[in-house]
């Protein structure tokens, strides 16, 4: 184990991180195998990972309300958080009704508000010149065209019997709360509950719990509950890991679908931010056919299924595609020339090939593998950006702290990090003090136990005293002389007859072995006096 006051005398390294931010990384005075990152460098270099604007969009698009806000909205009300009272405008309560003459008496219009209300960004303000109350519309009516599909009655509007209003099909949405088949304490869609890896970490199976879909997104498996959770309870996955019937029998059941809504997965754009145009298709995506439109939100939620010539006449996006049309034909929600209702054309997300494309964003943190000889043992020390799920997301503040510490133990051999507000200073007059656990190259100088030494060449392990790859550049510290003056402290200081010490500016030399307490003041039984040197 370090002692504790080598701590500042210890390796300390600036590197420069691929993003250009120099980043001081030392041992962990905690941790004889760990290291410490000052928190604003690790800040600097998150930053300069995610400094394209797309990011800070994300971020804002999935800003939520507190509860306590969320669930004193009604319909009509003042109080109603301005984009609640947008929705109302361009959808109101009779609208509402006409949509969901099926629907199960779990969907009602205040949760639907509630559940917008969630979200400040769904039917917000655009202060650009867009039209937020055209977008909004847009949304909702992009909305209710998959909710048909997922949660949909699907029966033919001269089906009398079974649907006696002669509804059309895209006016059946929302009529299933739950999975059919499942019922509350039912247990499935468990995979993976119980493994010894990072989502079971980040987001346990509860005892005894469900993960078959609910709501109008049919939710399903505890990694969606949990990040779900995360995102409606302040970052707390338990509520629904533990209590998922909440995402069927509350305002969750909508909730959950606008929250998808506006989660980008990337590569795969927000389903928002293709209605309102942010997003911006990289080259790829043109190549493969992918562009404004409806058909591009099938390819977000359900591509590799129903996108792609070989799936043009299969049902799921007939249906959907059906959906689209009759409501935004009823709503006149304008479609413009450059967008396509289907997705037959474009190659599913999940087939394209990003590698190596530089215009495309990822929202997922990993560990930076690459090699560094100039950082300890030639780790990175950062995370990067990847186009897979990962236990980090980089819209999710601090958790690229947590990728850089492997909060989760999900980067296997990465160094131990911790970070700190305040990194001690390395005392320069002590030079860089060996570690066991650290590799060296040739030049590299160290301490150990107050000698220098200096690496002939690489090495790891090896103790400088005992030559081999180091030698010595410095005296360690003088060897006490037997005539040396010896320091008295009373109660502490042991001598043998002959010592010398020295007390309070006068020296002493000892006979007949004092003891600890016996303070040399004079000659006397157990000291004489001698001159001092």
């Amino acid at each position: 184990m370090r002692k504790a006051n080598y701590l500042i005398a210890t390796l300390f390294i600036s590197a420069i991180s691929p993003s250009g931010i120099a980043m001081n990384i030392q041992p962990d005075p905690l941790n004889p195998n760990g290291y410490v990152i000052k928190r604003t460098d690790i800040q600097e270099v998150e930053d300069a990972k995610t400094a394209n604007p797309m990011y800070q969009v994300w971020s804002q698009a999935l800003r939520t309300a507190p509860n306590t806000i969320v669930e004193a909205i009604s319909p009509g009300l003042d109080t109603n958080p301005s984009n609640v009272k947008r929705a109302e405008r361009v959808f109101t309560k009779q609208e509402w009704d006409f949509l969901t003459h099926m629907a199960a008496p779990e969907y009602s219009y205040t949760r639907f508000l509630r559940a917008i209300g969630k979200f400040p960004a769904f039917c917000g303000q655009y202060s650009d010149g867009r039209d937020s109350d055209a977008i909004c519309k847009r949304s909702i009516v992009t909305a209710f065209a998959h909710f048909a599909q997922e949660t949909g009655g699907h029966i033919a509007k001269d089906n009398i019997s079974d649907n006696p209003l002669g509804l059309e099909e895209w006016q059946q949405a929302l009529v299933h709360v739950r999975e059919m088949g499942w019922s509350e304490g039912d247990i499935g869609y468990i995979t993976g509950c119980g493994e010894n890896n990072w989502q079971n970490k980040k987001w346990p199976c509860g005892a005894e719990q469900g993960y078959f879909g609910r709501g109008a997104k049919q939710l399903s498996y505890h990694f969606n509950y949990g990040a779900f959770s995360e995102v409606m309870f302040d970052g707390d996955a338990a509520v629904l890991l533990n209590n998922p019937s909440l995402v069927a029998d509350s305002w969750l059941n909508l909730a959950s679908a606008i929250w998808f809504f506006l989660t980008p997965q990337a590569p795969k754009p927000a389903m928002l931010h293709v209605i309102d145009r942010t997003w911006q298709p990289s080259q790829r995506e043109v190549d493969a056919g992918i562009g404004y439109g409806f058909g591009t939100t099938i390819n977000i939620i359900n591509g590799g299924i129903e996108c792609g010539a070989q799936n043009k006449d299969k049902g799921q996006p007939v249906n959907r595609i059906k959906y689209w049309q009759g409501l935004s034909d009823y709503y006149q929600v304008t479609r413009e020339l450059d967008e396509k209702d289907t997705c037959w054309q474009q190659t599913p997300y999940g087939s394209l090939n990003l590698d190596g494309a530089k215009d495309v964003l990822y929202t997922n943190w990993d560990g930076n593998w690459k090699y560094y000889p100039d950082r300890p043992e030639g780790y990175s020390f950062e995370c990067d950006l990847v186009g897979f799920q990962t236990a980090y997301s980089a819209l999710v503040e601090g958790d690229y702290e947590k990728c850089v510490t492997n909060f989760y133990q999900s980067h296997a051999q990465w160094p131990e990090v911790r970070i700190v507000d305040q990194l001690e200073q390395p005392d320069p007059s002590k030079g860089k003090e060996w570690n066991v656990n650290k590799e060296y190259v040739a030049g590299d100088e160290v301490t150990y136990k107050e000698t220098v030494y200096k690496a002939k060449w690489w090495t790891k392990g090896d103790r400088p005293d005992l030559g081999g790859p180091w030698q010595a550049i410095s005296d360690g510290p003088t060897q006490p002389n037997p005539d040396d003056l010896i320091p008295w402290q009373e109660g502490v200081t042991q001598v043998s007859n002959g010592d010398k010490v020295i007390h309070n500016g006068k020296c002493f030399m000892a006979k007949n072995a004092p003891g600890v307490w016996d303070t040399p003041l004079r000659s006397n039984w157990f000291w004489d006096e001698i001159q001092c040197p």
